[in-house]
């Protein structure tokens, strides 16, 4: 699977703009805020149809405008694909091999991409919410299922949320959003919980690479409320349902929804020491490292396909050794790749390649990159 062309048009500072990108390695250099990122923001969006920079859709049209127009053709198993979205300020509209879509979930099965940013080196860090996106991400593009499940469940929380906030609060009401909060809520457990069993294996045997044998990284799923191992959606459903009940008077004094799928967790342990809280920054991002690298091989396993890599200004956050080894672990994908500054090194390790020269929003010069 790879990208081979992208037409922008009013899209953030690209006010047009068509390039032309080269089946494996494409560089994307210039100053900062001419426009990289805005490039890649705008194949990401051909995944799930959502920017993994904001969550409104309205901040992607450039200033001044109505909307904004993003064309991308992708090549998978030797077939042409399209896509095209058209947003404005009240809404967006996607075309796909020139058919109407009626909605962003339409998208699944298509390109799979890997988002890489150095923010997603700070996952392990951070809050909660940052690893939940994580994987919410991925598996929105591995199941359809989910994507709707989770859909479905965060209209639900708002709903039983809205009502916990009002005065006058009916007690049956509240019951029917709580089955219903259980229904698809567990679903979502389930298969983050699978999701992160599989990515503990993949993750686990690249760490150790990248450590050479002298670390062990460990990923455990940590819902909110306790369950059995190996629990089916039924059982699920109904012990979530109970943990609803159990919870309501607090909910009800903290006006909100205290248990659920929105509040779960990844614990990472390395050495069986938890990093999230004790571990230092290198050991943080290789373990990061280690779990981006493995959302690219749990692609190619589950679907059979190589996903689009995106690495947005990742390389200056990691030293000369993790570079390397991304690098090496990087061969058989198409890869985006923005920087700053052309490193030489790094680039003579590369396959053959186009650089691409972004300045205010225009790409000012295609040039190629040959291995020495």
């Amino acid at each position: 699977m790879y990208f081979t062309e992208l037409t922008l048009e009013n899209f953030r500072n690209y006010t047009k703009e068509t390039v032309k990108f080269h089946p494996k390695v494409n560089i994307i250099t210039g100053q900062n805020a001419q426009g990289k990122t805005n490039l890649i923001e705008a194949i990401s969006l051909m995944s799930i149809g959502k920017s993994f920079r904001t969550g409104k859709d309205s901040e992607m049209i450039r200033f001044k405008e109505d909307q904004c127009r993003v064309k991308a053709t992708f090549i998978k198993n030797e077939r042409e694909n399209r896509i095209e979205f058209v947003i404005a300020k009240n809404g967006k509209a996607i075309k796909i091999d020139g058919c109407k879509a009626q909605k962003n979930s339409d998208l699944l099965e298509g390109a799979y991409i890997v988002v890489f940013s150095p923010e997603d080196l700070k996952i392990v860090k951070d809050e909660p919410e940052k690893r939940r996106r994580f994987i919410d991400r991925e598996l929105c593009q591995l199941r359809p299922v989910y994507y709707k499940a989770l859909g479905k469940y965060k209209k639900i929380l708002q709903q039983r949320n809205a009502l916990l906030r009002q005065d006058t609060i009916d007690e049956e009401n509240l019951t029917v959003w709580d089955r219903a909060l259980a229904e698809y809520g567990s679903v979502i457990i389930r298969d983050r919980s699978g999701f992160i069993k599989t990515l503990d294996v993949i993750s686990r045997e690249l760490h150790e690479k990248i450590t050479n044998g002298k670390e062990t990284l460990e990923l455990q799923y940590e819902p909110s409320f306790s369950m059995e191992e190996g629990t089916d959606v039924v059982a699920l459903k109904e012990a979530f349902f109970q943990a609803l009940l159990r919870d309501r008077k607090q909910d009800k004094q903290k006006r909100t929804t205290t248990t659920g799928p929105h509040k779960d967790d990844i614990k990472i342990l390395v050495n069986g020491i938890d990093i999230r809280h004790y571990g230092s920054q290198g050991q943080q991002r290789t373990a990061a490292l280690a779990m981006k690298l493995a959302e690219i091989q749990l692609i190619k396993e589950e679907k059979v396909e190589e996903p689009i890599l995106l690495l947005d200004d990742v390389l200056s956050e990691l030293d000369e050794e993790r570079r390397w080894f991304l690098l090496e672990s990087l061969s058989d994908v198409q890869l985006f790749l923005t920087t700053t500054e052309l490193d030489e090194p790094f680039l003579n390790r590369l396959a053959e390649s186009k650089g691409y020269l972004v300045n205010s929003g225009t790409i000012e010069k295609i040039f190629d990159i040959k291995m020495e």
